[in-house]
């Protein structure tokens, strides 16, 4: 059995980006260099735009509890206004987890033995938000080439069942398969299906119950490709029930606490994959900024791919 805390020792990038007494707060975004942005802007060449967010409101992937969907509320419908004129308008708010949809956990949001990211301290972490790696340490966005590995269309399934792990070899073998590589500084997609199973059932019980997903040892593959960001169509990235008994979420923990890695969740595929396969294409432009809300853990995101 792996030992987690022994992996993210041996993966961590504490320090790496700490410059003139800074320390730190982007993690492996740093990796999006001004060089590997303008390369990856010259992967637009038709203007195909594939909007990668799930829908934000009522039928949406939370079945209550700790989290719910977004609702919407209506303040203003023109009603019982009185302006000069032919004018009236519609308001409306917004009420929502910032992780209950399409969204990027922020670096801020998993830590264990008492520390954040880069050595911060857990206790960052207060009812008034988080005075250390917050999600609006990525306000100048998320964008660069992303790369589609698509395991379940490898696999010749609709999707992989909950439980079932992604491996390194998995990960390499659909990509050959695919004509890709990966190269540093990517924001890799993964595809398990999980989004699919969704809109095929519409059970966001079942969808939330486990899921299929990245296995620990992913940790360092993902490492020693320099991947800036990992996204998928699941709810937590990784497999579960997971590979440690009585550990939760393991790959949260080395990706996000020791290795400083943003990860995107509850995207939706399925029209880029269909793409990609029938113009043999899984390289694209991806662009993802986080709205910038001040000392919050994660934020709602439409990321968009770009071919």
């Amino acid at each position: 059995m792996q030992d987690f805390r022994a992996l993210g020792k041996r993966l961590s990038n504490w320090g790496r980006w700490d410059r003139d007494g800074v320390r730190d707060e982007r993690g492996t975004t740093n990796l999006l260099t001004p060089e590997r942005v303008a390369a990856a802007a010259g992967l637009v060449r038709e203007g195909k735009i594939f909007d990668l967010g799930i829908p934000f409101g009522r039928g949406g992937p939370q079945p209550g509890g700790g989290r719910i969907n977004p609702m919407i509320l209506v303040s203003e419908t023109g009603a019982d206004q009185d302006f000069p004129g032919a004018f009236h308008y519609a308001d409306d708010y917004v009420f929502m987890p910032l992780q209950s949809a399409s969204q990027w956990d922020g670096l801020a949001h998993v830590f264990y033995d008492d520390q954040l990211y880069n050595g911060f301290p857990a206790s960052a972490v207060s009812p008034h938000g988080t005075s250390a790696n917050s999600i609006d340490k990525q306000a100048k966005g998320i964008a660069g080439r992303g790369v589609l590995v698509d395991v379940a269309r490898h696999r010749g399934v609709e999707w992989l069942e909950a439980g079932e792990v992604v491996t390194p070899e998995e990960l390499d073998a659909a990509m050959a398969a695919q004509g890709v590589a990966l190269q540093g500084g990517d924001i890799l997609l993964v595809r398990t299906g999980w989004r699919r199973k969704f809109l095929v059932e519409n059970d966001a019980a079942a969808f939330m119950a486990g899921e299929p997903g990245l296995g620990l040892d992913c940790c360092e593959w993902l490492h020693e490709h320099e991947v800036a960001a990992v996204c998928s169509d699941n709810w937590a990235i990784e497999v579960l029930p997971g590979e440690i008994p009585g550990e939760q979420l393991p790959v949260h923990m080395v990706l996000i606490r020791d290795m400083g890695m943003t990860l995107g969740e509850i995207l939706d595929f399925e029209e880029l994959s269909a793409d990609c396969a029938e113009d043999g294409r899984y390289e694209f432009f991806l662009t993802a900024p986080p709205i910038k809300f001040s000392r919050a853990l994660g934020s709602p995101i439409n990321p968009l791919a770009i071919k």
